[in-house]
């Protein structure tokens, strides 16, 4: 019986994990909405600088397969944009 309840615990607890690992997007994602997005936008050339420059920053971590912090660029990318 006591395994039983441990094997319940362990379930329930790695499916509190599991929606996080389900809701991560793959930097590669985001990185086709921002360039679609770059694409199209008409900015500022102070703008365009700043964008430009979240941009690199988001590839330079996509690149080091820092998913989190390159899609955390690219956010604030498409949220300079507008989007």
């Amino acid at each position: 019986m006591k395994e039983i309840l441990t094997a319940a615990a362990i379930v329930c607890g790695l499916s509190l994990f599991a929606p996080a690992a389900y809701a991560k997007v793959p930097c590669e994602e985001t990185l086709k909405e921002v360039r679609t997005t770059r694409d199209a936008a008409k900015l500022a050339d102070a703008d365009a600088i700043k964008v430009d420059d979240l941009i690199n920053k988001g590839i330079e971590r996509c690149n080091a397969d820092d998913d989190v912090r390159s899609n955390d660029f690219f956010n604030q990318a498409l949220a300079a944009m507008g989007k």
